[in-house]
């Protein structure tokens, strides 16, 4: 199950991500999401773990909680939505 983690600081690492989630079971991957310029990053990542119903579990006590300053919202992470082309005039 993907999660999205929201609210995160600046100073937040894959390792940090990984490190509180993997309190409620395995985790597969984390990943911060990063301006591809700067490097910077955007403040919000992805966690994905390998049980569902650990998942739930982390969501549930994880949402709101304070990681390194800041109250992080977590929650189920939902497939990007394909843009619409507009049309030019």
């Amino acid at each position: 199950m993907n999660l999205y983690v929201g609210n995160l600081s600046e100073s937040v690492v894959e390792s940090d991500l990984e490190e509180a989630f993997s309190a409620f079971g395995e985790v597969s991957s984390a990943k911060i999401i990063r301006d591809k310029f700067t490097g910077m990053s955007k403040k919000f990542g992805f966690v994905e773990m390998a049980n569902i119903a650990q998942a739930q579990e982390a969501i549930e006590k994880l949402n709101y909680s304070e990681l390194k300053g800041y109250v992080i919202v977590v929650n189920e992470a939902h497939p990007k939505k394909p843009q619409q082309k507009r049309k030019r005039r």
